[in-house]
């Protein structure tokens, strides 16, 4: 039986060009997997339809489309959102959240079909070929991993060319301005004008932060143990509450993240990003966080949520560390149950005005100035005495000494 290839697959140039190149090279049997995580909020069953019949038109022996959004929104969003996760503490994890999960259908697929390889369609300066490589070897050791385009030598043009070569439809151009990756968690954009690090980003760019409405909006956003539930009291599906909240914030602007960042594989890139409803979930969960959680467990999840952010960029979702932060993160939110209402206005603002608890740490009897204050002053001085004492005793017995 001839070698099989379970290929990740976009729909696009690279990987419909990938599809051919691995039937000529390695004399494979391709199985073409594309995975729904939201890239596409328009795209219907005959869309995916088409993407399917693309993969078979350039040779593949089987495409297979699955709908992950649903999972993608519960079992990657949720996480990140438990984590307020941010990469470089600048803007939440695009394309690093959903590669796992697609490493994840790539590896079920491989085991289903019997392939004893997987391949994705990354080039060698990027990060996903980490994330896509570290995954696959984290879940399944023994299955080999092919990078054609790292390999294969070439240019845009030569790949248009080749598909036309090789009669496979695609959808491109030799010209194309921007590198786009998108999801229901946010869309992240480079290349074109965006390389270089002065340059406004131009407006082109942008899809889903265009100001539509000047009205100011007001949202409710509820969570129960970390996890948002509904918006202005309405129950809904993570997903639904991603793209409603995503919708309202970014017609008034708001998501847009403009960052040059460290990549995995040594080199600085600058990149922009649209992501509305992530970043007001994550404004919205960490302010409440800051009602429910108590003061020593809030600064250690302060401190682990950039390691969390740094692991799942780095590919190592599936990595041991990862999995004991998860586990310090679901602990921690045990108690972040409440409401916390954001006002959103053009250009481009998202604040918390507003937040509530069953459980609020926050007490206004010891908070208040006012006649109903509890708080035991008189408690204070020998509290302060005692806490100072250590760099009381440093200055008179060492710091005195040295100034002298």
């Amino acid at each position: 039986m001839a070698e099989r290839i379970v290929l990740a697959y976009s729909g696009g140039l690279a990987t419909s060009v990938a599809v051919r190149w691995l039937i000529e090279q390695h004399g494979a049997e391709v199985i073409a997997v594309a995975v729904d995580v939201g890239q596409d909020a328009e795209a219907d069953a005959a869309s995916w339809e088409k993407v399917r019949q693309r993969a078979l038109a350039a040779g593949a022996v089987e495409s297979v489309v699955i709908d992950a959004r649903r999972e993608f929104a519960e079992e990657f969003c949720v996480p990140a959102v438990l984590a307020n996760a941010k990469y470089e503490n600048k803007y939440p994890l695009v394309s690093a959240l959903s590669r796992p999960l697609i490493v994840r259908h790539l590896v079920a697929e491989a085991r289903k079909h019997r392939a004893d390889t997987v391949a994705h369609g990354c080039t060698g300066k990027g990060n996903d070929q980490v994330r896509f490589e570290v995954g696959t070897r984290s879940l399944a050791p023994d299955l080999e991993v092919v990078a054609p385009a790292r390999g294969w030598g070439m240019s845009r043009e030569d790949a248009v060319a080749y598909a036309a070569k090789w009669d496979i439809p695609i959808e491109t151009t030799v010209e194309k301005i921007y590198s786009i990756d998108e999801n229901l968690w946010g869309r992240s954009i480079e290349c074109g004008a965006i390389e270089d690090p002065w340059a406004r980003p131009p407006d082109d760019a942008y899809t889903l932060t265009r100001i539509t409405t000047d009205a100011p909006a007001s949202v409710v956003v509820s969570f129960e143990s970390g996890v948002p539930v509904a918006l202005d009291g309405e129950p809904l599906d993570v997903a639904a509450i991603i793209g409603r909240l995503g919708a309202i914030a970014g017609a008034r602007g708001f998501g847009r993240v403009d960052a040059v960042e460290s990549r995995r594989v040594g080199i600085k890139s600058r990149e922009i990003y649209e992501c509305p409803g992530a970043l007001a979930l994550i404004a919205a969960h960490a302010d409440l966080e800051d009602m429910t959680l108590e003061h020593d467990m809030s600064h250690e999840k302060l401190r682990l949520e950039h390691r969390w952010a740094e692991l799942v960029y780095d590919g190592m979702w599936f990595s041991p560390l990862k999995e004991a932060l998860d586990a310090f993160i679901v602990r921690s939110q045990r108690h972040v149950t409440g409401e916390v209402r954001l006002r959103i206005e053009a250009p481009g603002l998202c604040t918390v005005e507003g937040r509530k608890s069953p459980v609020a740490l926050y007490d206004p009897e010891l908070a208040t100035y006012d006649a109903r204050d509890t708080f035991r002053h008189q408690d204070s001085e020998g509290f302060v005495r005692i806490f100072g004492l250590g760099v009381a005793n440093w200055a008179a017995r060492q710091e005195r000494g040295d100034r002298s």
